[in-house]
């Protein structure tokens, strides 16, 4: 049996794709996947996870088969793991049902922080659970590409506003606008610190996969994807200092997390910045170990009132 594909054990119960590929019925579904299946030594089909074309192709079969996305990536821009990024999406379905029923349709918003040229979490989302969403980003590039995945599907089009982040230190300042108010933040932030450090952490990984290193990772990424200042400690503190300023703009900032060690100093920093409530929400696929750090400046008792019915009037701390 192919290790890749054996079920996806530590996934959320409801991700649709917990189980092994069915690479029959994502061939049919999405026919640009079939010259890239290939009987594994085990004699299952599968494909080449170090094969950049091949895990583009294999994301447009599953989310074509799973959410009837028209869904393209050009080379060179990070292409996300689906299982993980939809694994994301259902533990904050479950956050903000807080053991009651999930909040669906458009009037659940959500702040993409770092949306890519993917547009994946507005699609799984938007499919999912009826959420509407606002992209952000620091690459012109990349919201064009995002662009055209939504013109490609109108339905999700009317869901998904696009912005350009004009401050690329920045991740609200700049942004937002007086008023806006969002359920949830999602953002997956650069892992790397600098651009030497991204170059080791490629070169790293293409050993590890047997391949030489002229080649590109499976799962791509370009320079403002991979690495910002301060690496993925910096870029939440960041995130956490300017949501203090925002307090009452959001329910819950979110974020991923990659590296468990980060984990104290965000914790400090969330305690400094006086966050009501914390959770820390753990993620898992297979040996792959993540989690999401979630915060919010509202007691209790304005989360449950902002739950309950229309939002109140914005606060005059809302602009960025």
């Amino acid at each position: 049996m192919d290790r890749r594909q054996e079920a996806k054990t530590g996934l959320h119960p409801r991700n649709r794709h917990r189980g092994r590929y069915d690479f029959g019925a994502l061939v049919l579904s999405c026919p640009e996947l079939g010259p890239f299946v290939r009987p594994t030594p085990y004699g299952d089909p599968s494909v080449d996870f170090a094969d950049p074309g091949a895990v583009r192709a294999l994301n447009r079969a599953l989310l074509r088969q799973a959410y009837g996305v028209a869904w393209e990536l050009p080379a060179g821009p990070l292409c996300p793991p689906i299982p993980g990024r939809a694994a994301y999406l259902h533990h904050l379905a479950d956050l903000l049902a807080a053991g009651g029923r999930i909040p669906r349709g458009r009037a659940v918003r959500v702040l993409d922080i770092g949306v890519g040229a993917s547009c994946i979490y507005p699609v799984i989302g938007h499919s999912e659970y009826g959420w509407s969403f606002l992209g952000s980003d620091i690459d012109p590039a990349a919201l064009a590409w995002a662009g055209g995945i939504l013109r490609a599907n109108p339905e999700l089009a009317a869901a998904v506003e696009l912005r350009l982040q004009p401050e690329p230190g920045r991740v609200f300042q700049g942004l937002l606008r007086a008023g806006e108010r969002f359920e949830l933040t999602v953002c997956n932030p650069p892992f790397h610190a600098s651009p030497a450090e991204a170059r080791a952490g490629t070169r790293r990984k293409l050993r590890n996969l047997g391949r030489p290193e002229r080649e590109g990772l499976n799962f791509g990424g370009l320079a403002g994807e991979l690495w910002c200042p301060g690496g993925e400690a910096g870029f939440v503190a960041r995130m956490i200092h300017e949501s203090a300023q925002i307090p009452g703009a959001c329910l819950w900032f979110t974020t991923l997390v990659s590296k468990a060690a980060n984990l104290p100093a965000i914790r400090r920093a969330l305690g400094q910045a006086g966050a009501a409530a914390v959770r820390i929400l753990d993620m898992a696929q297979g040996q792959k170990r993540s989690r999401i750090a979630c915060w919010t400046f509202l007691t209790d008792a304005q989360r449950s009132a902002w739950q309950a019915g229309p939002p109140a009037a914005p606060s005059p701390e809302s602009p960025c």
